[in-house]
């Protein structure tokens, strides 16, 4: 197992993520509790040291499994992470209570890591909002140490997370985004990892394979990866990728059995991140796979000046083209709960008074339309 030094710490590279653990007859909310405990015994065998999990994992049940699967082990001998829900905004008002059900949840005195869950463009406002209390709340409970680690989990905008960094970007230890060689570009992963370098804020990464979409590729797209490298999985040149960012600490998996375990602790026994002819290989191919289905809206903002609606017709292209890749997903209707209802897609009137000036020939109209039908 790959380790890296953080803060005096020796944490394993492959974090074991509890959102996608082995369920019973497909049900979200029954875990194969028996299975799920054998994956945690081979991964602590194994050197993994780091388990993530939260409040709204597996309707509830993922922080109790995860608890009583540890709990054979000196509390000393792994991290357990968790977080704050703000993903509902419901919760705002009930951080101490939430907290403390968390610590019993796990049956742990303490967290080694915590988070704000999800900071995103539905929750900056009431994150930020002091009336709640929560910053102050989870500061405390770092200060008793019951919290040894503070950091944040953010699915939403580059400029969302300066929001919150510029708030509390001095008590913030650590930040998971979704980061993988697909979204380097395609979500500005880049300019994620380059705003917390400016911070002095390592990584922390989740959907290292974008949701198993990169466990395999087209035929043509796996030919030329091992061309470069005969005898690695496909799977790998992910986790390859990361390796290759010296920013990263940990690498989340959600895996769903044993054998997904296997292939991971398999990859994570040894640290060889890609040359330079491999990286543009392999971002070459996410290039090629996100330009087959989204529309190449460059952000020129010519059709906005021709909207009757005011509509923000490149951010909602934007979430369009996340949306449509991801075939469904939480992330762009997440990002619309911010949006005024008479700015969001339904709202378009199909004059195509955009279309006259969009340099790409995109057809906004018909994606407005797609998109709210999308969304329902």
């Amino acid at each position: 197992m790959i380790y890296k030094e953080y803060k005096g710490e020796h944490l394993s590279a492959l974090g074991m993520g509890a959102m996608r653990l082995p369920t019973l007859d497909g049900d979200d909310a029954r875990i194969d509790e028996a299975a799920a405990e054998a994956m945690v015994d081979r991964a602590m065998a194994a050197g993994v040291n780091y388990f993530d999990t939260a409040w709204g994992y597996h309707a509830g049940n993922s922080e109790r499994v995860m608890g009583r699967a540890l709990a054979k082990y000196p509390r000393a001998s792994f991290y357990l992470a968790d977080k704050f829900p703000g993903y509902d905004l419901a919760n705002m008002d009930k951080v101490e209570e939430i907290f403390e059900a968390q610590l019993q949840k796990c049956g742990v005195k303490y967290f080694d890591f915590y988070l704000f869950h999800n900071v995103c463009e539905m929750n900056i406002d009431a994150y930020l909002d002091e009336a709640h209390g929560i910053f102050a709340y989870l500061k405390a409970q770092r200060d008793r140490g019951r919290i040894r680690r503070l950091g944040f989990s953010a699915h939403g905008s580059r400029a969302v997370m300066e929001r919150f960094l510029n708030a509390y970007g001095k008590d913030m230890e650590f930040c998971q985004i979704q980061l993988n060689y697909l979204d380097w570009d395609f979500q500005d992963a880049k300019g994620k990892v380059e705003l917390l370098k400016a911070w002095g804020i390592p990584v922390w990464v989740m959907e290292p394979l974008r949701g198993g979409k990169l466990a395999s590729l087209a035929p043509a797209d796996e030919q030329k990866l091992r061309a470069l490298r005969p005898d690695e999985d496909i799977a790998a040149w992910a986790f390859r990728f990361l390796q290759s960012l010296p920013e990263v600490k940990v690498v989340l998996s959600g895996m769903s059995n044993l054998e997904q375990l296997e292939k991971n602790l398999a990859t994570f026994s040894e640290d060889k991140p890609l040359h330079r002819e491999e990286m543009d290989a392999l971002l070459a191919i996410a290039k090629d796979m996100v330009g087959k289905i989204v529309l190449p809206c460059t952000a020129c903002h010519y059709c906005v000046s021709h909207c009757p609606q005011g509509l923000d017709i490149p951010g909602l292209l934007s979430l369009y083209n996340e949306h449509a890749f991801t075939e469904g997903g939480f992330i762009a209707p997440m990002a619309l709960m911010a949006v005024p209802e008479d700015k969001r897609p339904q709202a378009c009137l199909g004059c195509r008074s955009c279309e006259a000036v969009c340099p790409q020939g995109i057809k906004i109209s018909e994606a407005m339309a797609d998109f709210a039908a999308k969304l329902g």
